[in-house]
Parts: structure tokens; sequence; C-alpha cells
């Protein structure tokens, strides 16, 4: 049976947010609708809005479905690009977390094909240097250690399969270890993941969603967190899609949904006072 709408994002408050907008439809689980695709946005702005207002302090989202949105004529690749935008952020990072692991990503919801043109100098630095100054301030590590994916087979061989780790990787890795960073790389990714690398590892940093997100999810699938660093505040989200078939049959697993929201309130907990 069609249930009332709920909202699509919710704040950890610390005041008294906004409502969430009137839905022009109702919701049924499991069903798409195209009338509820800019709804489900406006309850994002809302939420966010109320977050840069100081009302709250995180923000934790839900999957929405990036098709149903594209198909009504709005430009939406997934919720770490809308928000860095809503907030004028100069450069986010997605990362995925769960107890054993961290990943982040270079490059997040673009064609394979966009990747290695995506991955710059200019862009790499920054993409690290977030990342870095996250691990210390969100996650309470006084000294990161990242390990640093190369984007081709075996890194590239040495510029033998590719002369990205050669030209790009290579020398950021080496301009901000000049500045004290700890980070090991460029690796090739199929040996990275296994215990003798990642051991003492505080992150790993892959060129492409799709070249580290898999072996997080093998590891911790249902119990992960994606956390958006680089914006004014904290955002926690599941590591997962909509699952429509699984939408209202009492078997969808919300252990990941739990972890966002303990994720955001320990950052919360923990973040410093003014």
């Amino acid at each position: 049976q069609p249930v009332p709408p709920r909202p699509a994002a919710v704040g950890a408050t610390v005041g008294a947010p906004s409502k969430a907008p009137p839905a022009p439809a109702m919701v049924t689980p499991g069903i798409l609708r195209r009338e509820t695709a800019a709804w489900v946005l406006e309850t994002i702005e809302r939420a966010t809005r109320d977050c840069l207002s100081g009302t709250c302090v995180a923000l934790v989202t839900g999957p929405v479905h990036k098709g149903i949105i594209n198909e009504v004529g709005l430009r939406f690749t997934g919720h770490t690009e809308f928000l860095a935008e809503l907030t004028r952020s100069a450069q986010v990072v997605m990362v995925l977390a769960t107890t054993e692991l961290r990943v982040a990503l270079a490059t997040t919801h673009i064609p394979l094909a966009q990747v290695p043109a995506a991955i710059t100098q200019p862009s790499l630095s920054a993409v690290i240097r977030v990342l870095h100054a996250g691990l210390r301030e969100r996650f309470g590590v006084a000294r990161p250690r990242i390990l640093v994916c190369g984007l081709n087979p075996h890194a590239g061989e040495g510029g033998h399969l590719g002369r990205e780790a050669v030209e790009v990787i290579t020398p950021v890795l080496q301009a901000l270890r000049a500045e004290g960073m700890v980070l090991v790389g460029p690796l090739p990714a199929d040996t990275l993941f296994t215990p003798r690398h990642l051991a003492g590892a505080d992150a790993v940093l892959a060129m492409y969603h799709d070249q580290g997100l898999p072996v997080l999810k093998h590891l911790g699938f249902g119990r992960a967190a994606n956390i958006t660093l680089g914006l004014p505040f904290i955002r926690t989200s599941v590591d997962h899609g909509t699952a429509l078939e699984l939408a209202g049959s009492g078997k969808a697993d919300g252990g990941s949904l739990a972890t966002a929201i303990q994720y955001a309130v320990q950052m919360a907990q923990s973040r410093p006072r003014d």
C-alpha cells in the first residue's frame, strides 16, 4: 500500500531543522515516480542549507535513483558532486569506510574512458590534501599513512603500460612527501589490497570508482559508510544503491544506514568546538 512520503535526507540537528517540502505524489515502495524527482533534490537542498546555517551539524543521506532524476531533465551524477556544487566546495573527496579499510577516490562518477584525462597533477594534489586533512580532522589520525594506486595495470610498468604514473602520480607524491605527508605508491592495484600492504595503512586512494570500491564492498558490504570529505559540514551515507526489488519487502538490510549514522554521530561529537 502507498505510504506517506519521507524526506530523502535528514540532518543531525542542534536546532529546529527545516520541514521537508510536501511531496507532489504518494510514494510507493519500489516504484519510481518522475513526479517526485525534483522533490528528492529539494529535500537534500533544504538539509544542506540547515547544515550551512549551523542548525544541523551532520547530514545523513539515503540512496537515490540517478536515472529517474536525469530522465526529467535534472542533471545529477551523485550526492558527492551535487553537494559540492551546492556548497561551492572547491574539492571534495568520496571515501568509503568500514572497520577494516578506508578507500578514497581520485575520480568519482564519470565514464571510465574519461578517467585518465581527469587525473592531473593539480586535481590529484587537491584530492590528496583533502583526504589527508579529513583523516586528521574527521577520523582523528595524527599522521595519516596513505597508499596510492597506480592507474594502469602494474602501476604502468615504468611507463610501458601508460605514462600516468610517471608523469602525473609520482611527481605529485614526491612533492607532497616533501611537505611531510606519508604517501606510499603508486602501487599496482591488484596487489595493493593484500594484508602485507594494508598493514598500518590509514586509507587507500584509488584512481577511479571501480578500482577500489569492489574490494571494500566485498570486505564490508552492508556495514560500510560513504563519507564526503571537503564539505563545510559532516556528510555520511550508505554504501549501496536503491535496491528497488527489496523496497517494501521487509527484506532490506539497514546495516549500512546504521553505520552511516554512527559515523556521523562520532564525527559530530569529536569535531572542534568554536
